[in-house]
């Protein structure tokens, strides 16, 4: 086989016009070229970012010169490969133009074998001000197409959007919960790739028919040759092997081999089952020789989206190997404004915590970035399944033909790059822009319309149309036929009249629900809006103290100062923190003990909700809250902050996603109702043990509930009036706990309160801590109290977790947290905190 790969990852950089080259990192951008040579502050600092909107106006180049290897100079045919140029980009090799690049998104690959030379070779990439590229295509326009989170008047650049016109990521030009970096450089790999004779380019396992017993596959292999002659294809995959002769011709060739696997260990995704991989290995054979080969790994698992009228409207789900599949999770961003500043490491980490809080699902939004390749790698591996946008959000679009033909070579190059991940169930066309334009409602949507003509709104629309409903699923039946596809989230159906987008009370397609947080409505509307599928809904909080000193001094520690606005997108996001804080919390007593509740107020309106949704199975089938992660250190809805830190939410999350769970829900004021929720494959039989409690620790009243759940299933077990179970006990000093236990061992615990946290009669407790520390180092640390201790935070001087937090600690039970220091390939293991701090929520508020 003489196929040789080289990577091209010496270089430097510098502005357009000036002398000084500097050292670049690449994979890598500006903004982080920069800040590494000394040349800008840190951009995530204080107000930093608006001090840094002049580096997009300006024309950046990287230059790299090598030497080529004899070996590789020697094959017949040599390119050029660029896996990610970001985004206007103009690349000359020894002074010949060679590539003019205009979409961050796509593969670029080049022909080169004329234009190298022995000795030195001088590759230049100059990228052009994606602003003043974009400039001149709105003024041709003549009117603004909608864009509604492009932060134009922190660029500088008034009310002129011009994000749309460039197929970048979209929240590069910011976003309500992220700044305004409008990147250049090269932030995938380059490389040169030399061959002789013949290459597989690409190989791809199609799953025409894949069921427990039999996996139907065909093996699909993209060749290229110089010449023509016959012979044998082979596939190969942990101990089968399939052959076929074939006449390999002179170019380009798709050779296609359907084999049968006999009892295929499937996929499946976290709680289910193993998410067991295949790795397929083609070969072309003449004679005996090997003389190209390529391997994929892949999943084998039959998908579907299930989308059936039902008495209630039409279902809407996944199923995963003929099981409907209740998903669990969140919204996932990109995890740096600098994306190449993401090691695998830093991905291991997020989908470790997913996996960790028994989500089943993360959705890759569509204002980032077609993600790496070690993120759907780790969610193969991890059992996690991917709703996957395409890469357009909350905007309306142009559809001229370059346009038009950029997205299309966008699509099928992601498409091939991702498509043999078994973790991506379902493709989606766009994030909000069915709902947000609303284009059979008149005076529906976001209002965006009534700033155009008909004419403009119907040539808008069209636009659109050729997009998600056209070009998109074209290509995904191109290239991953029987792959799912969702034209835009959330929606009810292309009906082509004003049933088609989506609202709150929809009882098809999925939701985006914001009527909490955007329309300032109670947390108790989580269970009155609920849809067949809630795939965005959230609320935010701030990072904790530690984690905002990292990006702010302490005399910046108030709602309104500079550096706290800068870090809060939302517009009024700080103080409808505190509108709802003051609602449902008592009042903290500082800033600091504000940054400690609004996690609680968080991790309390998503458990609401969560809850509300798994509770509402089978007619809701997926809850997936805004957003898992951060792109920067901000105030946001994340459940991770952008250090990594878990907040009060993820640890909710963990609690509220358990497959089989305890749910408590008192909305009413007059009912408590008592499920039982169980994503298993197996029925379950259990013993649901209340004890109404004093806040000292005096039981008051004890029973026992059997409970018999059915497989997959939310049950109603047992419902009784508050008054009844209170018997007379002071509302504001009672605790209801209830435990789920199964054969002597504890599946659930849930506390419940029979008056909202502002009305707790909180006492100051004294919290017992035992720690102990084993021989290898690992930290455990036993907890006791003398009366209620609310929301006990545990905060360890060593980065890591512990595998309970913010949780209610009752007098008379113990409770035991290990500590999981955060290792250095991503992972979480048992390990020593160093200093722990632990305190609770009576510490935080005011007093008297």
């Amino acid at each position: 086989m003489n196929e040789i790969k080289w990577d091209l990852n010496e270089w430097t950089f510098r502005a357009v016009g000036e002398n000084e080259w500097l050292p670049a990192v690449v994979p890598g951008c500006v903004h982080s070229d920069l800040y590494r040579n000394a040349k800008i502050p840190d951009p995530y600092y204080g107000t930093n970012e608006h001090d840094l909107q002049w580096i997009d106006k300006r024309d950046w180049e990287y230059e790299t010169v090598f030497t080529v290897p004899g070996d590789l100079l020697r094959q017949d045919h040599i390119g050029l490969v660029f896996d990610g140029l970001d985004t206007y980009a103009d690349v000359e090799l020894n002074g010949q133009r060679i590539l003019s690049a205009d979409n961050m998104f796509r593969t670029w690959q080049v022909p080169v074998k004329t234009h190298l030379k022995n000795g030195e070779n001088r590759l230049r990439i100059k990228f052009r001000s994606p602003i003043n590229e974009d400039l001149p295509k709105l003024e041709k326009l003549g009117y603004a197409l909608p864009a509604a989170n492009d932060q134009s008047e922190l660029g500088g650049l008034g009310d002129k959007r011009v994000s749309v016109f460039a197929r970048k990521a979209p929240y590069h030009y910011g976003w309500d919960w992220g700044p305004r970096f409008v990147t250049s450089g090269i932030w995938r790999a380059v490389r040169l790739e030399a061959w002789t004779g013949l290459r597989i380019t690409d190989l791809f396992i199609r799953q025409n028919e894949v069921t427990a017993s039999t996996a139907k596959l065909t093996a699909v292999l993209t060749i290229e040759s110089d010449r023509d002659f016959e012979g044998r294809v082979r596939i190969s995959a942990e101990g089968f092997e399939a052959e076929s002769t074939e006449a390999i011709r002179l170019g380009d060739n798709t050779v296609r081999l359907e084999f049968q696997l006999n009892d295929p260990k499937l996929w499946w995704s976290r709680g289910l089952g193993e998410a067991n991989l295949y790795t397929f290995t083609a070969e072309i054979l003449e004679g005996e020789s090997v003389s190209a080969s390529k391997s994929v790994r892949t999943g084998l698992r039959s998908v579907k989206l299930k989308r059936e009228p039902d008495g209630a409207g039409a279902s809407f789900y996944i199923e995963l190997n003929g099981v409907p599949v209740f998903a669990k999770g969140a919204n996932h961003i990109p995890n740096d404004n600098f994306e190449t500043d993401v090691t695998r490491e830093r991905y291991r980490y997020e989908i470790v915590s997913a996996a960790e809080a028994n989500m089943n699902m993360l959705r890759v939004w569509g204002g980032g970035i077609y993600e790496e390749d070690a993120f759907y790698e780790l969610c193969d591996e991890y059992g996690i399944m991917v709703w996957q946008d395409f890469m357009f959000a909350c905007s309306m679009y142009p559809g001229d033909e370059d346009f038009l033909e950029s997205v299309r070579h966008e699509a099928e190059d992601n498409l091939r790059r991702l498509r043999s991940h078994a973790s991506i169930v379902l493709w989606c066309g766009n994030n909000e822009i069915d709902s947000a334009w609303a284009h059979y409602l008149p005076d529906g949507g976001w209002g965006w319309k009534k700033d155009y003509t008909q004419d403009q709104q119907n040539s808008i629309w069209a636009d659109y149309e050729a997009i998600f409903h056209r070009l998109l699923p074209n290509a995904i039946s191109k290239l991953a036929p029987g792959a799912e596809y969702w034209p835009s989230s959330p929606l009810v159906s292309l009906t082509g009249d004003e049933n088609q987008h989506a609202h709150p009370g929809t009882s098809e397609g999925d939701i985006h629900y914001w009527g909490v947080w955007h329309n300032s409505e109670p947390f108790e509307n989580y269970n009155k809006y609920i849809g067949r599928f809630m795939s965005e809904y959230g609320f935010q909080s701030f990072p904790e103290h530690k984690s905002v000193l990292q990006y702010a001094p302490e005399d910046a520690l108030q709602l309104d100062s500079k550096i706290m606005l800068a870090h809060q997108k939302n517009g009024r996001g700080n103080f409808l923190i505190k509108e709802y804080m003051d609602k449902y919390l008592p009042e903290p007593k500082d800033f600091v003990s504000f940054l400690y509740m609004s996690q609680v107020l968080q991790a309390e309106a998503m458990k609401s909700a969560i809850e509300a949704h798994r509770r509402s199975m089978p007619y809701c089938m997926g809850t997936l809250y805004w957003q898992m992660n951060d792109s920067w250190p901000v105030a946001s809805w994340s459940g991770i902050d952008y250090y990594g830190r878990w907040k009060a939410l993820h640890y909710y999350a963990r609690r509220s996603f358990r497959d089989v769970s305890v749910s408590i829900d008192g909305t009413n004021g007059e009912d408590v109702n008592f499920h039982i929720l169980n994503d298993g494959l197996q029925a379950e039989s259990a013993s649901l043990k209340l004890r109404l409690m004093s806040f000292d620790g005096d039981v008051r009243q004890e029973q026992v509930v059997p409970v018999e759940v059915s497989a997959n299933s939310a049950t109603l077990i047992y419902s009784v009036k508050a008054a009844d179970l209170l018997g007379g006990e002071a509302p504001g000093r009672t605790v209801l706990l209830a435990e789920l236990e199964q054969g002597g061992r504890i599946l659930d615990q849930r506390t419940h309160y029979f008056v909202s946290a502002r009305e707790i009669e909180l006492s100051v407790p004294h919290i017992r801590a035992v720690r102990t520390e084993d021989g290898e180092g690992r930290t455990t640390i036993s907890l006791e109290t003398d009366v209620l201790a609310k929301q006990v935070w545990l905060s360890a001087e060593q980065e890591g977790v512990f595998s309970d937090n913010y949780f209610d600690l009752v007098p008379g039970e113990t409770t035991i947290v290990e500590f999981r220091s955060r290792r250095e390939d991503g992972t979480l293991e048992h390990g020593a905190a160093g200093e722990v701090e632990i305190k609770s929520m009576a510490d935080f508020i005011k007093q008297g």
